[in-house]
């Protein structure tokens, strides 16, 4: 009997002493589970395709430069062209539905469906590019375009011959209307009695719209333009491909659509404010938020924003005059620039 005790006894040592091998070698333990359940699952919804060179292109690589430095904690779903207003709310209810912890809505457009899917949905996160509605769970992403459009402006007038010269929006949103307001103050900063022409063209995707637009300020004598973002910028930038004009692009280095007349632009780096966004939902501070920091801003000062580099290719800019644009630009950076009342 006691030989026997001792046989069972050595079997079951040599049993215990196997198992963490035979989960080494197979399976996943119970803190592999829970290592998995930290996961956030997260989705970016966009209203165009990621490589558009603007809107969209921007913010792809933002969110996707932060889901791959990420790899452990973040699993990235994109979804392109959900443009039409009745199109959001279900792709973003679908969204939740499925267990998305956080969900980006990025364009204007976005704001009603997701505050109204957000009231729904209370255990996910939605952030709103661009816009002023939120909810507990809900927050902003913008872009203070006044520091841009400045920008902007300044080079604009810097390299004009006739004086003349002129913005194209798409629709009216309050970040467009900041960036054109910011245009004007920043040329006018150069030469007040310059005369600035500007066309909302009521759609942010009206390619055609933006071209007729922008040939009729370039045949009225206009020689630089600046874009305000999107499929609008395709069109202006065609417009002075064919009438050999400078145009300054939007959120993205637009240089390869013209390469002799994309004479600079404003370049987003949305990455400036997604890190924020991630380490106040995982501190639990996201929740708990003031109004007024339930907008996160890239601005010139944090890095969310820079100008490409000047592709001054018909010669139109001094030295003296590319100072002027560092010189602002740095002011920009240095949060130097004294702004209106927007409100």
């Amino acid at each position: 009997m006691r030989k026997n005790l001792k046989a069972r006894i050595a079997l079951l040592l040599g049993i215990l002493m196997l198992l963490p091998m035979l989960y080494a070698c197979g399976g996943k333990t119970a803190s592999d589970e829970a290592g998995e359940s930290k996961k956030l699952k997260v989705a970016l919804v966009l209203p165009g395709k990621k490589d558009d060179v603007s809107f969209n292109q921007a913010m792809y690589e933002g969110v996707s430069a932060y889901a791959a430095a990420h790899t452990d904690t973040v699993d990235l779903k994109i979804v392109e062209n959900v443009y039409e207003v009745a199109d959001i709310e279900p792709a973003l209810s679908d969204f939740a539905d499925q267990g998305y912890d956080v969900i980006f809505g990025h364009g204007f457009q976005f704001m009603e469906p997701l505050v109204n899917v957000a009231d729904k949905f209370p255990e996910s996160y939605f952030l709103l590019g661009t816009g002023y509605m939120f909810r507990k769970n809900s927050a902003i992403y913008d872009v203070a375009l006044e520091s841009g459009g400045y920008l902007m402006g300044v080079i604009a007038a810097l390299a004009s011959e006739t004086g003349k010269i002129g913005v194209i929006g798409g629709a009216d949103a309050s970040e467009m209307v900041r960036g054109h307001a910011g245009y004007r103050m920043g040329a006018e900063s150069v030469n007040p009695n310059i005369e600035i022409q500007e066309i909302y063209t009521g759609d942010w995707n009206d390619t055609a719209a933006a071209y007729e637009a922008a040939v009729g300020m370039y045949d009225s004598g206009v020689d630089v333009i600046w874009h305000s973002g999107d499929g609008i910028g395709l069109g202006v930038v065609q417009a002075a491909v064919d009438k050999d004009k400078y145009v300054l692009g939007n959120v993205q280095d637009q240089k390869s659509l013209g390469e002799k007349n994309v004479l600079s632009g404003i370049q987003y780096h949305w990455e400036a404010v997604i890190d924020q966004i991630f380490k106040d939902i995982a501190s639990g501070a996201f929740l708990n938020l003031e109004d007024d920091a339930r907008i996160y801003w890239i601005t010139i000062a944090n890095g969310g924003m820079e100008y490409t580099p000047i592709n001054d290719t018909k010669g139109k800019l001094t030295q003296d005059e590319l100072k002027t644009i560092e010189e602002a630009y740095q002011k920009l950076k240095n949060d130097e620039i004294t702004w209106p009342a927007w409100n």
